[in-house]
């Protein structure tokens, strides 16, 4: 399946958030897709976020990348991933009312990661979960150069993807965050954070792992 790639604009708490959508036709899900951190020079443009959405629409979902704050044309200030939160949720409110009251998938990668794990937490507390999450390179535990990341617990059904040679997160702060969850993490042979020249690995777990 595809879809074309349309910008749209949504009133976020601290203004406009500026979005990539992509919408099939009667799509059987909203995908709702988070970049990494900012800082790192993140945007809804990323490779791995846009593997994320091309892999999601492919499977029928409607796709929706928004910019965290300060990034592009979406406004407001960088907040460690409490205001990324409530945008998310902002986002979120939009696609449902465009796309209908239909399952939601929760994917980020990195930063982004880390703030899926507070949306589908906020998702839980209001009797909405999320149908899945998949969280690349997840922000877990000490990052160097940003900061200590307490990444939420996640339903055992997620899907962890983490690179092997991982120089930003390393494996070690994600199995101590999934291990206490007894949560498993598909490690990526030889990938490093940015899953270069693995993206295609990428989408072939997440469809193999939907398509079950």
């Amino acid at each position: 399946m595809r879809a074309p790639e349309e910008k749209i604009n949504v009133a976020g708490p601290a203004g406009n958030i500026e979005i990539i959508m992509e919408r099939p036709d009667a799509p059987r899900g909203i995908a709702l897709i988070a970049h990494p951190h900012p800082i790192g020079g993140g945007a809804n443009t990323n490779k791995v976020a846009y593997t994320l959405a091309k892999t999601f629409v492919s499977l029928g979902y409607a796709a929706f990348r928004p910019n965290f704050r300060g990034v592009g044309g979406t406004q407001g200030v960088h907040d460690e991933g409490r205001g990324e939160t409530d945008d998310l949720l902002a986002v979120l409110h939009d696609a449902k009312l465009r796309c209908g009251d239909i399952p939601v998938a929760l994917a980020g990668f990195s930063f982004g990661a880390y703030c899926q794990t507070r949306v589908a937490r906020r998702l839980e507390e209001s009797g909405h979960p999320a149908q899945r999450l998949v969280l690349v390179g997840t922000a877990a535990g000490y990052v160097e150069g940003t900061r200590q990341y307490d990444t939420e617990a996640v339903p055992h059904d997620s899907i962890v993807i983490h690179g092997s040679n991982d120089e930003t997160v390393p494996l070690a702060n994600v199995f101590a965050w999934a291990q206490p969850l007894d949560l498993p993490v598909v490690v990526v042979p030889g990938a490093d954070h940015f899953f270069h020249r693995r993206l295609h690995q990428i989408r072939d777990i997440v469809t193999r792992a939907w398509r079950h």
